[in-house]
């Protein structure tokens, strides 16, 4: 690596970007969460949805998504597809799962004023079409379909290439995959507000089928990814490289391999749907299962 190159990186290392709009509606949610969240454990502190342990990992939700988008990766991304991987994993495996494992919707409704936060609440909890709208997009199928579909359409090497040379259109794919990702992980995670019953043995084995096949086709597409022997982004060709002896098919291979290995967090999900289906089974209180957790605020 020559001086210019590291003076290169050595810039780009210190460069967080001042960008308000993802910092000012993630600061102003995250600020709403936490008001909520205290005014619930006032409300409810024996059965409080708002447990820290759910704080913890909203504001870990927030925080990957400051570092995917404000951080130096995302110029580093410009330079390196391996750079660009991570950043759309946190986007997808790392933000959406914690956020929504914050339970968002109660606490953010709570940090609402007095005046606002009925009718937010009523458009989440009552039958409508706000409601009706969301039960269908999460609906495993139609929530499974929409992320495979946005994922592999923005790999494509085309609209991969006009997203790195248009900052809008780049700034609408990360969108998407972050809408995308949500969407996919609600029916898993189950948060408030409550859509489906989804404490049975059965569904316990649907949503484990959900997973595995997700794995299988986030796998499929880093093998393409890794496994090509050509550049498929003639942007990275072009760009200078950060490591001597570090070819542009180097980097695609380690960025394939980046969303390979990223894709097997969904086992973790696995595992977790395994405790809980064994843990429904066992003999013992009603208040054991997840079918008994406290009612959602929303």
């Amino acid at each position: 690596m020559d001086a210019s190159l590291g003076a290169l990186l050595w810039r780009i290392a210190g460069q967080w970007q001042w960008r308000p709009e993802v910092l000012l509606p993630v600061g102003l949610a995250a600020g709403l969460y936490l008001r909520g969240a205290r005014r619930l454990r006032r409300a409810h502190p024996a059965r409080s949805v708002a447990a820290r342990w759910r704080v913890a990992c909203y504001l870990g939700g927030a925080g990957a998504i400051v570092v995917a988008l404000c951080s130096p990766l995302e110029l580093l991304a410009e330079l390196s597809f391996s750079a660009h991987m991570i950043q759309h994993q946190l986007l997808l495996m790392v933000a959406p799962p914690l956020l929504l494992l914050g339970e968002p919707f109660p606490s953010l409704t709570w940090g609402l004023p007095p005046r606002l936060r009925p009718i937010v609440g009523a458009v989440l909890a009552r039958p409508g079409p706000v409601r009706s709208a969301l039960r269908w997009l999460t609906w495993m199928p139609v929530a499974g379909g929409l992320y495979t579909l946005v994922l592999w359409g923005w790999h494509y090497p085309r609209f991969y290439e006009a997203a790195l040379g248009r900052p809008p259109l780049h700034d609408l794919e990360h969108l998407t995959f972050f809408a995308a990702a949500i969407l996919f992980w609600w029916p898993i995670v189950n948060p408030a507000p409550r859509l489906r019953r989804l404490g049975t043995g059965m569904l316990y084995g649907v949503r484990i089928g959900y997973l595995i096949l997700a794995t299988a086709q986030n796998t499929l597409l880093g093998a393409v990814l890794g496994l090509a022997e050509r550049v498929l982004y003639p942007s990275y060709a072009a760009a200078p490289r950060l490591l001597e002896g570090w070819s542009p098919v180097d980097d695609q291979a380690f960025g394939g391999g980046v969303m390979w290995s990223g894709s097997h967090m969904f086992l973790i999900g696995v595992l977790v749907l395994l405790h809980r289906a064994l843990d429904t089974e066992r003999p013992g209180p009603v208040g054991q299962n997840e079918d008994a957790r406290p009612p959602a605020v929303v």
